[in-house]
C-alpha cells in the first residue's frame, strides 16, 4: 500500500524497482501525473522528495533481504531545477556507508536526456521490533527485482 511503490495501491505512482548490480544501484522510470503537480506542468516538490526517499532508501536492499529494510532519520534534498509532469523519469539511489545500526545512502531523480533534476542523501537507521512486526503482511512487495 506504499504511495511509492505499491503496486496495487489505487492513486499510487506503482514505481517498480530494478537493481543493477553492475552499477551499485537501483532504479525506476516514473511518469508523475499532472494531478501531483505544485505549480501547472511541475511535480510538485513533496513528491520529488517522496520519490527520492523511497528510491535512496531502497538501495539499502540491492545485496540485502527484507530484513535490511530501514527507516529514514534524515533526509536532504537539492530541487537543481523544476522536475516536469508527464514525461519518463528516472530515479536512481545507491548505497553510501552502512555501518553500526545505520546507512548512508543517496538518490537522484533524471530527466530522459539524463539531466538531474532533484538530488538526496538520506541517513537511514534499523527499525524497532514493534514496527518491523507489522510489515510482514506486505513482506512480499518490498523488493528490488533483477
Amino acid at each position: 500500500m506504499c504511495f511509492i511503490g505499491g503496486r496495487q495501491k489505487p492513486g499510487g505512482l506503482k514505481m517498480k524497482f530494478e537493481d543493477d548490480h553492475e552499477s551499485g544501484q537501483v532504479r525506476a522510470t516514473v511518469t508523475v501525473p499532472d494531478g501531483f503537480q505544485g505549480y501547472p506542468g511541475v511535480v510538485h516538490g513533496g513528491i520529488v522528495a517522496a520519490i527520492l526517499d523511497e528510491t535512496a532508501g531502497r538501495a539499502i536492499l540491492l545485496d540485502g533481504s527484507f530484513d535490511d529494510l530501514m527507516a529514514t532519520l534524515r533526509l536532504t534534498i537539492r530541487y537543481r531545477r523544476p522536475t516536469p509532469t508527464g514525461i519518463p523519469l528516472t530515479a536512481v539511489g545507491w548505497l553510501k556507508r552502512r555501518g553500526g545500526l545505520g546507512a548512508r545512502v543517496a538518490g537522484e531523480l533524471r530527466l530522459p536526456d539524463g539531466t538531474v533534476t532533484a538530488d538526496c542523501e538520506c541517513t537511514l537507521a534499523e527499525v524497532p521490533e514493534e514496527f518491523r512486526l507489522n510489515w510482514e503482511e506486505e513482506r512480499e512487495h518490498w523488493r528490488v527485482d533483477p
